[in-house]
């Protein structure tokens, strides 16, 4: 693997001619490229090419056949219309976190190929109410599924088995995408609200709320930035060590 080059400020938008940048960007596509090809627990090689006709990033080998695409996995929820009630009074806020949501460390990659037609895990996210596009609640139904357990998005997780069996385990598939800061000591969930198992819809009841969701946001995107800088400047250490 060649040496990684990553600008943690870069603005996906700026060269997503417009678009969704998990489709647009080509620094973004290229970002991801570099960033998760790389070797799995188990010592094989996740090379990702973006090279096949009509499809994101793609990988085919002994381990499997993967479809993958760009999943942005903060939200400021500047374009919910349900919400407007709550951003349209704090805009300079959300603004802020839209920004900052706007560069890598805001960004994963998931299976995007439908199975007989069903949600994609991004697709799921999306419309499922009682996750409402949160990436914590998410990230707790991912460490559901590796236990065995069940959640909201257990049925397309499980249309997924395959990818997430590259990982091993939840903290593998941790550290494979340099989630750790929204993860405590216990390898529990770091929430941006009070959690309450999946009982309620997660929503914002006042501004305060909405801060309070912002700040842990702002916190991740901001730590898991400097994680990847950091992982980058590890990997061009190696780099240069070998040639």
């Amino acid at each position: 693997m060649g040496q990684i080059i990553i600008d943690t400020n870069f603005n996906v938008y700026s060269d997503a001619r417009g678009g969704d940048p998990d489709s647009t960007s080509p620094t973004l596509q290229q970002y991801h490229k570099m960033l998760w090809s790389k070797p799995l627990p188990n010592g094989e090689t996740f090379e990702l090419f973006d090279n096949k006709n009509g499809v994101y990033l793609y990988h085919k080998s002994e381990l499997g056949e993967f479809f993958l695409g760009s999943d942005a996995i903060t939200h400021s929820y500047k374009n919910h219309k349900r919400k407007h009630w709550l951003t349209k009074q704090i805009t300079s806020e959300v603004d802020e976190l839209f920004d900052a949501g706007s560069t890598i460390g805001a960004y994963t990659l998931f299976p995007n190929n439908r199975i007989d037609g069903n949600h994609t895990i991004n697709q799921a996210r999306g419309v499922n109410s009682l996750i409402d596009d949160r990436f914590d609640l998410t990230l707790e139904c991912i460490r559901l599924f590796y236990m065995g357990e069940k959640s909201p998005l257990y049925d397309a997780l499980l249309r997924n088995k395959n990818f997430f069996d590259l990982f091993g385990d939840f903290i593998s598939y941790i550290h494979f995408f340099l989630l750790e800061d929204l993860i405590d000591g216990n390898n529990n969930i770091k929430f941006y609200l009070p959690f309450d198992d999946f009982k309620t819809r997660p929503t914002f009841s006042d501004i305060d709320e909405y801060l309070l969701y912002k700040r842990g946001v702002m916190i991740f995107i901001k730590s898991r930035n400097k994680r990847i800088e950091n992982y980058t400047k590890l990997q061009k250490t190696e780099y240069d060590a070998s040639t």
